[in-house]
């Protein structure tokens, strides 16, 4: 059974948007910041929250405070890129709570890591009695981040409206 696509108009992208920068927002706030009442503003965020649209609810903690200051990209690269090894390292690298982020990649490395620790001496830990025991793992390079420009967690949304999109099929498919 297939629905009709499900349109966001532009009320529903403030609320995504609100929620994007302040998930403790109170309804009350939302709504008088999407210009609603409080019981269709309470609605139209479960009804978003029921389309699956929200993935989590997270407090951001502030790294330099608990002593993360050396934040470090690493492109890893493997001998083979066999479906063993690739699901070998993730499942290694998933288990590691200093890796933030982890991408497949293309281009000349496989993965890359984003990593944060609180010290250079972590770091040579993390790649020597870590990283680099990790079977396959061919090559490593790492770059320090001196500064960070821009970190972000929102998502950038039309301001109009937009009709969501099924994540199991193709880009151009509207979501049913």
């Amino acid at each position: 059974m297939t629905t009709s696509p499900k349109r966001l108009d532009r009320i529903d992208i403030g609320i995504l948007n609100q929620l994007q920068h302040n998930a403790r927002i109170t309804n009350a706030e939302l709504a008088q910041a999407v210009n609603l009442s409080q019981t269709p503003c309470f609605n139209r965020v479960r009804a978003l929250e029921k389309l699956g649209l929200f993935k989590q609810q997270v407090t951001l903690l502030n790294p330099e405070l608990l002593g993360l200051r050396i934040n470090v990209f690493i492109q890893v690269s493997l001998a083979k890129q066999d479906e063993d090894g690739l699901r070998r390292f993730e499942e290694a690298i998933s288990e590691r709570p200093e890796v933030m982020e982890c991408y497949l990649m293309t281009g000349d490395a496989d993965y890359l890591l984003r990593v944060m620790v609180p010290d250079i001496q972590a770091l040579q830990r993390f790649i020597v009695e870590r990283l680099t025991k990790i079977s396959g793992v061919s090559n490593i390079r790492s770059s320090f981040a001196l500064k960070q420009v821009r970190y972000k967690t929102a998502l950038p949304l039309p301001s109009a409206g937009m009709t969501l999109q099924n994540p199991d099929e193709g880009a151009d498919t509207e979501w049913s």
